[in-house]
């Protein structure tokens, strides 16, 4: 499937990832864009007055109906989300998430949609392969037997089992990516939904501009995770659509680090050295987590390259001219108010 030309549903528009789609499907020829979600528009991360932009809640089957009417290719990105001190305090809330896929699910099959993606986690892995920072890198059949991330992951996996059936079932062509925390800019950066790489960002930025030069870092500073680049998870998001590839994959980047090294990287692009206090009592999650992208690269002939540096240096220019210069915040109060930055 080529999706230039197609009529295309993104639901989750407003959002990071989602914001960062509508504007690559509009460049690349779409025949037309509708972006949904949830949020007022002025909440949005990204708006374009080329796209048919809706405020809907897709909890609501009706609405998802309605959503999915006239559409060709679905992208299912809409959930209540956010980083692991968000998904570790809001389990229940993060379960019902399933209402969206599985309305949209039904609306994408009534709506005699050729193609369904679904953005999955990598918190869908089983937790007990994640005891060790160093464990090996997961690999899409590490999935099971089922023990993930209690409620975000169970419901990523739930849905993804639903993906698989209506395949079998129904004949909708699903596609299932396992996103790796994805960031860039555009994304958020505080308001307690941020993730690691944006809140470590904001935190480096908050220590120059006040001269207080210490960062309060979740967990012992051991723990390790792979970040994938933005502009790498819209190019495979887009490229495992069109694909064939109907079993889930991974979508991450490779390059393993520690919390620890991801603030020393910070540090580095902003020139300063701060005092780390670690906060033993904050959420963590996993001990280690890692892609393993041997099945992309076979499937695809591809994998995320941007580098850690390059992403993190781009995302840092970002926030930094948000908190100096930037009249808004996504989803939260503008650091002028807050901070009296002027």
């Amino acid at each position: 499937m080529n999706l230039k030309g197609k009529r295309v549903l993104v639901c989750g528009a407003g959002g990071f990832i989602g914001g960062h789609l509508v504007r690559s499907l509009l460049a690349s020829g779409a025949a037309s864009v509708r972006a949904v979600d949830v949020k007022p528009k002025s909440e949005w991360h990204q708006v374009f007055a080329d796209a048919e932009n809706l405020v809907m809640d897709l909890s609501e089957k009706q609405n998802c109906i309605a959503a999915a009417k006239g559409n060709a290719v679905v992208f299912q990105l809409a959930a209540d989300m956010g980083g692991m001190g968000f998904i570790e305090n809001n389990r229940a809330l993060c379960m019902l998430n399933v209402l969206v896929n599985t309305h949209m699910l039904l609306a994408a099959r009534d709506c005699a949609v050729e193609r369904f993606f679904y953005s999955s986690s990598a918190c869908v892995y089983n937790t007990e392969k994640q005891r060790s920072t160093f464990a090996a890198p997961l690999r899409e059949e590490d999935a099971y037997p089922a023990m993930p991330e209690d409620g975000y992951g169970w419901e990523k996996l739930f849905s993804e089992r639903m993906c698989r059936h209506f395949e079998e079932d129904f004949g909708l062509k699903c596609r299932v990516a396992r996103y790796h925390n994805v960031y860039g800019p555009m994304g958020t950066w505080c308001g307690g939904r941020e993730k690691a790489p944006a809140a470590i960002c904001r935190k480096v930025i908050e220590a120059k501009l006040s001269g207080k030069h210490e960062i309060e870092i979740w967990g012992d500073g051991s723990q390790t995770r792979s970040f994938m680049y933005i502009d790498d998870c819209i190019f495979g998001t887009r490229l495992l659509t069109e694909s064939a590839v109907s079993e889930p994959l991974n979508l991450g980047s490779s390059e393993l680090v520690t919390i620890d090294q991801l603030v020393t990287l910070v540090e580095d692009l902003v020139g300063i050295r701060l005092k780390r206090r670690h906060n033993l009592r904050a959420p963590k999650g996993v001990n280690g987590r890692n892609s393993d992208n041997a099945r992309i690269q076979q499937e695809l002939g591809w994998q995320p390259s941007i580098s850690l540096r390059e992403g993190m240096a781009r995302t840092l220019n970002w926030i930094e001219d948000e908190m100096t210069h930037g009249s808004r915040v996504h989803g939260s109060v503008g650091l002028k108010e807050r901070y009296a930055i002027v």
